[in-house]
């Protein structure tokens, strides 16, 4: 070895243990689970999966039937797009403590608000929405809202904790007030992150929108179940249909805004 170069670094093990540990865990679960693969591709499951996608054809095209499904398609849109705006709005306030910036303690309490927040599913935040709400798109938007302040909370505070803290002293050493610096210096070096982890939320809460219909939060999601339970597949087809393009044309729009946020 030369002696004038430099010594390597010690070696971290945590990294290696932990990778370990993962991986023995993803072979535990291969091990443990009951998975019946050779059942699945049997010639008696691919028939009766081939006969139940055929009950789904063709889907139902009537007039009548396609004006509730856009108008069930556009409570699926406002439900994901308003919870997703409280989310933001909701998330953008909790970051503040959460990124440490009123101390420690306040910081650990709020994390682990939002610890709470997107742990709990939509669906569970919708079972309890709908009790205090009632029935209807009004559960289901405010379940959305309260899962998702989780999420974007958490990753708006890293954005703030990760923003580098230069041009914020430089104001707040030049005189400007505590709120300005953060205004003019901190909130735009993360405001594009932040909109991008927005717009991503939005396309998950197009998905999620469409499921929670299923406890009767309206839109899609409760068309679906009603005509699943009643085996009308041609209608339940449709349905599907207008959930897929739904969430493609959300897909396109947020591409298109996300781009444009990077430029």
């Amino acid at each position: 070895m030369n002696p004038h170069m430099p010594k390597p670094p010690p070696r971290d093990w945590t990294v290696r243990i932990l990778m370990l540990l993962v991986v023995a865990l993803v072979i535990a679960s291969f091990v443990t689970l009951p998975l019946k693969w050779r059942e699945f591709f049997t010639v008696e499951a691919v028939n009766s999966t081939m006969e139940l996608l055929a009950g789904f054809t063709p889907p139902e095209t009537s007039s009548g039937f396609l004006t509730k499904t856009f108008w069930a398609t556009l409570e699926t849109l406002a439900m994901s797009g308003l919870g997703t705006l409280l989310a933001a709005i909701l998330g953008l306030a909790f970051s503040l403590p959460a990124s440490g910036r009123f101390g420690a303690v306040p910081r650990a309490a709020m994390r682990a608000v939002l610890n709470v927040l997107r742990s709990i599913p939509e669906l569970v935040w919708a079972s309890i929405m709908l009790i205090a709400a009632g029935l209807g798109p009004l559960g289901g938007t405010l379940a959305l809202a309260a899962h998702t302040a989780g999420v974007l909370g958490r990753l708006f505070g890293d954005s703030l904790e990760n923003a580098a803290p230069l041009p914020e002293q430089s104001l707040r050493t030049n005189g400007a007030g505590a709120t300005s610096a953060f205004f003019y210096a901190t909130l735009p070096q993360t405001l594009p992150q932040m909109m991008s982890y927005t717009l991503y939320r939005w396309e998950n809460n197009i998905r999620a929108a469409a499921i929670l219909g299923v406890v009767g939060a309206g839109g899609l999601g409760q068309m679906l179940k009603y005509h699943l339970s009643l085996f009308q597949m041609p209608l339940a087809a449709t349905v599907i249909l207008a959930m897929l393009l739904l969430v493609a044309l959300v897909d396109g729009v947020s591409f298109a805004m996300r781009r444009a946020l990077t430029r």
